[in-house]
């Protein structure tokens, strides 16, 4: 009787087992967040200085078209769709070889910035001119010379060119900045007037 009582007594004392709780990292896989959600913050305008933010606008806006599951991530058969809507069908194992070439995780499937890392490599010239990422590449109508990055010709030839991009970068938040300025100012603006115009009718 008396060591059934000195068990329950060492139970209450060494309380709940432990578990894994809400915020447990178990089960869990590092990475970087794409436009659907993600885990760790990646910011694409910090890793790829190269592109100027329309660039990055447009290629998130071309990345979300074609993520018909709204995961964040294009997986073989999105990335199948997107081909033959460019015009450049591909063979399954072709797909597959295409996902496999920036496949940095290893999921089988394209998050953003893996999307970002074939643009990378296209103006860079590091991809083979007959491969499916090339004409992915060379048909989303995403240009590098119409961004005026120091005259290249097409976007093939254009060049990763940090420190002019890292300037060309700054000039465009403070642009941005300006402009949010001004629209708080109009705002501030349109409200004294409406109090003014309501003060008038009391009178």
């Amino acid at each position: 009787m008396a060591a059934a009582a000195e068990e329950l007594a060492g139970r209450r004392g060494r309380g709940p087992e432990p578990g894994p709780g809400p915020g447990s990292p178990v089960g869990r896989v590092g990475g970087e967040s794409s436009p659907g959600g993600g885990r760790r913050v990646f910011s694409p305008a910090g890793e790829f200085r190269e592109f100027s933010r329309r660039q990055l606008r447009d290629m998130e806006r071309l990345f979300r078209q074609y993520d018909a599951g709204k995961d964040g991530f294009i997986d073989l058969m999105e990335l199948k769709l997107m081909m033959e809507k460019l015009g450049a069908p591909q063979t399954h194992l072709g797909l597959k070889n295409m996902i496999k070439e920036v496949d940095e995780d290893l999921d089988s499937k394209l998050s953003f910035r893996e999307f970002l890392l074939i643009f990378r490599k296209a103006a860079a010239g590091e991809l083979q001119e007959d491969s499916g990422l090339h004409a992915l590449a060379r048909l989303s109508e995403i240009d590098v010379s119409t961004e005026g990055v120091k005259g290249a010709k097409s976007f093939f030839e254009a060049k990763v060119q940090a420190i002019h991009e890292a300037s060309r970068f700054e000039e465009e938040i403070k642009a941005e900045q300006e402009e949010k300025k001004k629209q708080a100012e109009e705002l501030k603006q349109r409200k004294a007037a409406f109090k003014e115009l309501q003060s008038t009718f009391k009178q």
